[in-house]
């Protein structure tokens, strides 16, 4: 069961990678002879079952040879399926940029932005060549006094509104948001030209009560708490709702490990399933009556199951609510069978039924950290003769995550938080037995102190994990390492958590060490490598060498709390292990080419930075910039760069902020003489370059 339950996720995972999908026949003619091969194996090896020797051996390890390529190829295909299934629904390309009139629900809990709200939309029928899920943004009109209409869960409305297909960046080490539209069932975005709420047609749909629920505690919470500074956190902690948590709590999170204590996962739902288990058979087992018709244990796995349940709704049922919530019934079945299970096999089984209902969960960082986690407490407790027990036991499960999710954490995010043990040891008792159960108890009963305690909980909470977050030595960064060291080193792990005095546990531990060691690959001397960053309407190019890196233009900004310095230049610089930068060229001063320049000049050391124009997109304590002129030139490791525009001597024209022509346009040639140059596209400065 969990060999080939593994078998088909990594059937699942490798679909996933490809570039288009595969061939169908191929496919089940792969499928066809592995299991033709099973048939055969079984059959022959149930005739030699009587027989000793190697033949009956032989053909047991033929069966099982095929079973486990039966479930790869099975899981394969299913991906396949469904990702045929999802690109099929998708925009017309005539009904792009265009005004459409559609019908439909607002599914789930919609994101105020600055100037307007964001939500998911579910047609209530088909319109031909659109999409049945949308993600729709409504922004307000600029200049317009009267607020936008309040778009609540379970609304149904008819909007005009201009639709396109999903496209986002492409870059090393970013996001990549045309997956996580992909695997949500977004199928195309677009903004609302104009909207009218409608009353509801025909029967209810039973998540609109889910949802207006969710967001009927969110209201409340925020009506209580107005703008205390940690409310997001417990809106999160009661219905997975995590976008009202800004950016500097997330970054003291990371920097930390206790992100996982604020995503709803199997902690919570565990804690929440065990206390209404135990609160019931407390009350089952002093009815005689009630006991003698239903055992205890039953009463309390359907206790703990409804309990679970219930809060998985509450919560969005995000990937590890159902993992957690799979593995609750499991057990619950198994002990109204009277049967105890292998947690290895609960894992297996959840893990089989996340891929079933959901192919694209493991693209999320989520999914890898969740069962990673669970399987890395089974690997610690199990299996031991004499295991320990109070904190020693919870000591030892918490260093067991720490390094079992050593790769992981290096490979999905090129760092890792040194001090995670440190801040877990109270963030983890503190969230899980005060500041969880005050929440839920703010949820169901209308007593506002609860939640005022619950966020002094919080706050003195974030005091520790802030003054963790700062102490930069303890936050380790590198550049991403390839994938095959990357899974040895999650086999190296395996090995040195295993009991003592198994053989090669510390020499395991150097495969370890060999990742976070890995040196980023540059260029050989006299040689340079340029990449130009998908950033959208603007510009962002990397020129590296041996020993240096230079920036030219930094792209555009994203709205008013984001920009490509940010989400796009800064991600990529740390996964090619890059910390600080020889140079930065602003080549002029439209925000397409300076929009990220203020994330650039907060986050990494520059040493130079040059510009045509002003310098009022860095941030006031950015060193000095110097102008670009023609006839400047310098050599890094071999390399020559020169601006070869604009000349010194020619004013910069009055009255105008913005002009091409005055742009730096720099040259970058080896003694090989391979050669780079940039220009903005107008005559002038195509000339020169």
């Amino acid at each position: 069961m969990r060999v080939l339950a593994l078998s088909f996720a990594g059937g699942v995972l490798l679909l996933q990678g490809q570039a288009q999908l595969p061939d169908a026949v191929t496919v089940a003619l792969a499928g066809a002879g592995f299991g033709l091969l099973w048939a055969f194996g079984r059959h022959r090896a149930d005739g030699k079952a009587g027989e000793a020797g190697r033949a009956h051996v032989s053909w047991r390890f033929v069966r099982g040879f095929a079973a486990i390529g039966l479930a790869f190829m099975l899981g394969f295909a299913w991906a396949a399926l469904r990702a045929d299934w999802r690109l099929a629904d998708e925009l017309r390309n005539d009904l792009e940029g265009v005004d459409i009139e559609l019908t439909g629900y607002v599914a789930d809990l919609p994101q105020a932005l600055d100037e307007g709200v964001r939500f998911r939309f579910e047609l209530d029928k088909g319109a031909e060549g659109v999409p049945g899920n949308l993600l729709l943004s409504w922004y307000r009109p600029r200049g317009a006094a009267q607020p936008l209409p309040l778009v609540k869960p379970g609304e149904r409305w008819r909007f005009t509104v201009r639709l396109k297909r999903p496209h986002g960046f492409y870059n090393p080490g970013g996001f990549d948001y045309e997956a996580w539209l992909l695997e949500r069932e977004l199928r195309a975005t677009g903004h609302v030209r104009a909207g009218e709420q409608l009353p509801e047609a025909g029967a209810a749909r039973p998540m609109d009560a889910v949802h207006r629920l969710r967001n009927a505690v969110r209201e409340r919470f925020g009506a209580v708490l107005g703008d205390a500074p940690y409310g997001g956190i417990l809106v999160a902690l009661v219905i997975g709702d995590q976008r009202g948590i800004p950016p500097e709590q997330w970054e003291s999170f990371r920097r930390t490990s206790v992100a996982h204590l604020v995503a709803i996962s199997g902690m919570h739902i565990t804690l929440i399933a065990t206390v209404a288990g135990m609160a019931l058979g407390g009350v089952w087992r002093r009815l005689p009556w009630l006991a003698l018709r239903c055992p205890v244990r039953r009463a309390q796995a359907l206790a703990a199951v409804l309990a679970g349940t219930g809060y998985a709704l509450l919560a969005g049922m995000g990937i590890p609510v159902q993992r957690a919530l799979v593995m609750l019934f499991v057990v619950a079945i198994a002990l109204f069978r009277g049967r105890s299970i292998l947690p290895s096999r609960v894992l297996a089984l959840a893990l089989l039924v996340v891929l079933v209902v959901d192919p694209w969960a493991c693209l999320s960082a989520g999914f890898w950290l969740s069962f990673g986690a669970v399987a890395a407490i089974g690997f610690v407790l199990g299996g031991r003769q004499h295991g320990t027990i109070g904190w020693r036991a919870a000591v030892r499960v918490q260093l067991g995550i720490s390094l079992a999710l050593v790769p992981l954490l290096v490979l999905l995010f090129q760092s890792l938080p040194l001090l995670s043990p440190v801040a877990n040891a109270l963030a983890i008792p503190l969230v899980n037995f005060v500041i969880t159960p005050l929440a839920l108890l703010a949820a169901l009963l209308p007593l506002d102190f609860l939640l005022h305690w619950g966020h002094m909980a919080t706050a003195l909470l974030m005091v520790w994990v802030e003054w963790l977050a700062a102490f930069e030595p303890g936050y380790w960064r590198q550049p991403a390492p390839p994938m095959w060291l990357g899974v040895l080193a999650m086999l190296a792990v395996a090995g040195a958590m295993l009991p003592r005095g198994a053989p090669g546990r510390l020499a395991a531990l150097a495969v370890v060490v060999a990742l976070l060691a890995w040196p980023p690959p540059r260029p050989a001397a006299g040689g340079f490598v340029v990449r130009v960053l998908d950033v959208g309407q603007g510009l962002a190019v990397h020129v590296q060498t041996a020993g240096h890196d230079l920036l030219f233009d930094t792209g555009p900004p994203y709205g008013a709390r984001a920009d490509a310095g940010g989400r796009v230049v800064l991600p990529y610089l740390q996964a090619l292990g890059v910390g600080r930068l020889d140079g930065v060229v602003l080549s002029h001063d439209d925000s397409d080419h300076v929009g990220g320049a203020r994330s650039i000049a907060a986050a990494l050391p520059v040493e130079h930075w040059w510009s045509s124009g002003h310098a009022a997109a860095i941030a006031d304590d950015a060193p000095l910039v110097s102008p670009c002129v023609s006839g400047m030139r310098w050599n890094w490791d071999g390399v020559e760069f020169a601006f070869l525009h604009p000349d010194g001597a020619t004013p910069r024209p009055a009255g105008r902020r913005h002009d091409n022509d005055r742009s730096c346009v720099l040259r970058v040639v080896n003694p090989g003489a391979c050669c780079c140059c940039w220009a903005m596209s107008n005559p002038r400065a195509n000339r020169r370059c």
